[in-house]
């Protein structure tokens, strides 16, 4: 996983009006916890927050956060972002929780999700369809990948990649269902009209070609008759 830096303050005031004043600053109100982790308020710089995270990537970057307490004391802590808040008019944080990571405890993270190669369906006239973009796994902090790689050359249509296709390793664990399809090639529109086009083709020569075998027949009993 990638580990990027961030600085943060201890907050000495909480509450709306504190929290907007930060905010006008451009600070971003933050808490930090953990599992037997003592509780954290701190604030952390809104620029430097927005290059750190990722769009809907953000576990997928452990943070070393440098909290700067009052009295001038700094401590690391190694963390993971569980939850941004962000406003829905001009896109800005507002509020953002850290989790503190341990090195001998199991993490659960989101990893997102990598295609390589070009499908042979999409070639024959198919249509990829991405269904997921993030898988989710656990494991050591030092074994869960930053991203995970799917070669979808293969893919024929009608063929789909699903999570119990993923090849991550013994140490890291899929927790989403084994079932669930990651991506899939499906028959276009087009393809499926040509189709169709074909088999009415090949319906009308048979019965053509039943309608030529009993004329005869009928031309022999008018003959008769």
């Amino acid at each position: 996983m990638k580990t990027v830096a961030l600085s943060a303050q201890i907050r000495e005031e909480v509450g709306k009006g504190p929290a907007r004043r930060l905010r006008a600053k451009g600070f971003v109100p933050a808490t930090f916890y953990g599992y037997q982790t003592e509780p954290m308020v701190i604030t952390v710089n809104a620029s430097e927050l927005t290059k750190t995270v990722v769009k809907g990537r953000e576990e997928t970057v452990f943070v070393k956060l440098g909290i700067q307490s009052g009295k001038g004391k700094k401590i690391e802590k190694l963390s993971v972002i569980k939850d941004l808040q962000v406003n829905t008019i001009n896109r800005k944080p507002e509020h953002v929780d850290f989790y503190e990571i341990r090195m001998d405890r199991t993490l659960a993270v989101d990893v997102h999700v990598i295609f390589t190669g070009h499908p042979v369906g999409v070639e024959d006239g198919g249509e990829l369809q991405q269904l997921k973009r993030d898988v989710r796994v656990s494991g050591l902090p030092s074994d869960l990948p930053e991203s995970i790689e799917i070669d979808i050359s293969n893919l024929k249509i009608g063929d789909s990649f699903k999570v119990s296709d993923l090849v991550v390793g013994d140490a890291v664990h899929l927790l989403d269902n084994g079932d669930v399809a990651i991506v899939a090639v499906v028959p276009t529109r087009v393809s499926l009209m040509t189709e169709g086009a074909a088999g009415e083709s090949v319906e009308e020569e048979a019965e053509g070609a039943e309608a030529a075998s009993a004329k005869p027949d009928d031309e022999t009993k008018q003959s008769e008759s």
